[in-house]
Parts: C-alpha cells; sequence; structure tokens
C-alpha cells in the first residue's frame, strides 16, 4: 500500500513476471483503476517497436510502464536487455493525476524486483531511445 493508499492489483505483478521471464510482454502499461484504489495493467503488447512503445504514452495524462529495452554496446558484447520503469507524468497532466501517482509509485516500485532503471519523464524528450539506451548503459558499466 503506498502513501496515498493504493495498492498494487495481483494482475499488476503477475504481467511484470510474464515479462521478466520473457514469457509474453515486450512491455506492460499500468494506470490508477477509476477509483484510484488499485494499480492496474492498461495494457500489455508484444509489439518490438519502441516508436510503438511511446506512441502509447498519453499526451495529458499520467502512467507507469515497463518496457524490456534491448540494445547493444557494440564490439563483441551483443544484445543485452534491461528492465526499465517508467513514471510518464507530462506537463499537461491534470495536477490531481500527478499529485496521485507521484505518491503512488513506491508501492508499484518496490513491488516489482528485477528492475535495471527508473526513467522520470515528463515530455517526449525525456523518454527517447537515446535517453534511455544512455541511462541504461551507462548502468550496465557499473555492475
Amino acid at each position: 500500500m503506498s502513501r496515498s493508499g493504493v495498492a498494487v492489483d495481483d494482475e499488476s505483478l503477475q504481467a511484470f513476471n510474464d515479462l521478466k521471464l520473457g514469457k509474453k510482454y515486450k512491455f506492460i502499461l499500468y494506470g490508477l483503476n477509476d477509483d484510484k484504489t488499485s494499480i492496474v495493467v492498461k495494457e500489455t503488447s508484444t509489439n518490438e517497436s519502441y516508436d510503438d512503445f511511446l506512441a502509447k504514452l498519453p499526451e495529458n495524462d499520467c502512467l507507469y510502464a515497463i518496457y524490456d529495452f534491448e540494445y547493444e554496446l557494440g564490439g563483441n558484447e551483443g544484445k543485452r536487455s534491461k528492465i526499465v520503469f517508467f513514471t510518464w507524468s507530462p506537463d499537461t497532466a491534470p495536477v490531481r493525476s500527478k499529485m496521485v501517482y507521484a505518491s503512488s509509485k513506491d508501492a508499484l516500485r518496490r513491488a516489482l524486483t528485477g528492475v535495471s532503471a527508473d526513467i522520470q519523464g515528463t515530455d517526449f524528450s525525456e523518454v527517447s531511445y537515446e535517453t534511455v539506451l544512455d541511462r541504461v548503459s551507462k548502468s550496465a558499466g557499473s555492475h
């Protein structure tokens, strides 16, 4: 349970575990249910396109997302994969929505073990492929 009193739905954890085990999804979008008491799965996708993932982020509302981010460091290292947690809170979202999402984030984030990087996005430049790549490749070198 978060500071805001919002709980994490069991389905939210199951979807994350399915993604983490490589079974089903490329990304998961999470949001609050209608009465703002629980974090639920809004959408899952097996689509490999990062641009399609970005297109799912609403212009005027908040959400959380998990993305299985694949990248190559070059050289002989080959492909790597990191699970990235996104908190999407655009400047144009309603203040109340931003407040509830900010105060509920920790409940979801703590429940999702195995996340490699956290990305806070308020506009699309902060969640661009290059920005996320820079963040995950830096964390890859420090482990």
